[in-house]
């Protein structure tokens, strides 16, 4: 017999950080990541100087960042973002960003983003 409770803990994971694969985009980015069904967690490491190309995306981001600084351009204006603060990006704003230093951060995206999920997210693998 299925219960809804069964059927919502069929999807539930749980998963230490260190055990997740760790994805190196480029020489200047590593990350990692997991997806539920309407949500997604990334955890980001930029190594200072790396650039996050200006793209946009259906997906609403929140990034905090962890450890280090950002600087976002969002609508032609500069902003950095650093060690326990938090942006949120809405729905199709075109941004970039650039690690003003070794920078660790949290994006959380919802819906998950199905070209990490896929692998071609190519603006990021240069």
């Amino acid at each position: 017999m299925s219960t809804t409770t069964d059927q919502a803990s069929s999807k539930l994971q749980h998963i230490r950080l260190q055990d997740m694969p760790v994805e190196h985009l480029n020489p200047l980015i590593d990350r990692q990541f997991v997806a539920g069904e309407r949500s997604m967690l990334a955890r980001i490491i930029l190594r200072k100087g790396s650039i996050v190309p200006q793209h946009s995306h259906d997906n609403e981001q929140i990034t905090y960042v962890l450890d280090g600084a950002l600087k976002f351009i969002i609508d032609g204006k500069e902003l950095v973002v650093r060690s326990g603060e938090v942006l949120v990006i809405p729905s199709n704003l075109p941004h970039s960003a650039e690690a003003l230093e070794d920078t660790v951060d949290l994006d959380i995206f919802c819906p998950p983003r199905e070209d990490w999920i896929r692998g071609t997210d190519a603006y990021l693998r240069k």
